[in-house]
């Protein structure tokens, strides 16, 4: 099972972000055949990786990388117009081949996972490759009309300010940075506390046997001689 990927009007996306804030039928999408090679390599090393996996929003694990040009991920794909705005209820999640599960569906489930019953039975289904109701059945959802693919829908600077705004990066890049910051001084007092159990564990260093000083010592015939004493 793998998340954050789906189709949208039968053409492969990465979901960004599953709601839109103050729009939660709408989605944030990616058309991952439509990106340049480095893009979606890029995009798709981050949505396979552990952290891509474990983020509940892909754009979480897209801000925190930054690709072999200098670029953050996230920033980019947003400036170059390759985020779109779509309805939950017409992207399909496919975290199998067997598996799929409208986009909305899905979001109503994992409000409610935590109250149990039968949103986590529903998402127990999807893991075991059972499906649920109203998934993709040949290409159709059930109850649903199939609707044509249009191609990929384009994109202008208008539309993506409208689906992005300066303001939700510059709050999602504060949010992002506080978890950072409580992720770091986690680690930071982990450490401190490794490096105490280590010193604690350290034998103590055995003592340096004793070098011997030599003197010079003056005879009655007016020789010298070099004696050597012992000391600690």
């Amino acid at each position: 099972m793998i998340k954050h990927v789906g189709r949208h009007n039968q053409r492969k996306v990465a979901i960004v972000y599953r709601q839109v804030p103050d729009e939660a039928h709408m989605a944030l999408v990616m058309y991952t055949d439509n990106l340049p090679m480095l893009v979606h390599d890029e995009a798709m090393k981050v949505l396979e990786s552990e952290l891509g996996q474990n983020a509940k929003e892909l754009a979480d694990a897209l801000f925190r990388h930054i690709m072999p040009d200098g670029n953050n991920c996230l920033t980019y794909i947003h400036k170059a117009g390759y985020l779109k705005k779509v309805p939950c209820n017409q992207v399909i999640v496919t975290p199998t081949a067997k598996a799929t599960v409208r986009l909305d569906e899905l979001n109503d489930m994992l409000d409610k996972i935590e109250a149990g019953g039968e949103a986590a039975a529903r998402m127990e289904d999807i893991d075991k490759n059972r499906g649920v109701k109203g998934v993709l059945q040949e290409g159709r959802e059930l109850g649903m009309p199939a609707q044509p693919f249009t191609g990929i829908p384009s994109t202008t600077s208008a539309d993506v300010n409208s689906v992005l705004s300066d303001g939700d990066i510059a709050q999602q890049r504060l949010d992002q940075a506080n978890r950072m910051e409580a992720d770091a001084k986690s680690l930071l007092a982990e450490a401190k506390r490794l490096k105490a159990e280590a010193a604690s564990l350290k034998p103590a260093k055995a003592k340096a046997p004793a070098k011997a000083k030599t003197t010079t010592a003056k005879a009655t015939d007016g020789r010298t001689t070099k004696t050597k004493k012992a000391t600690a």
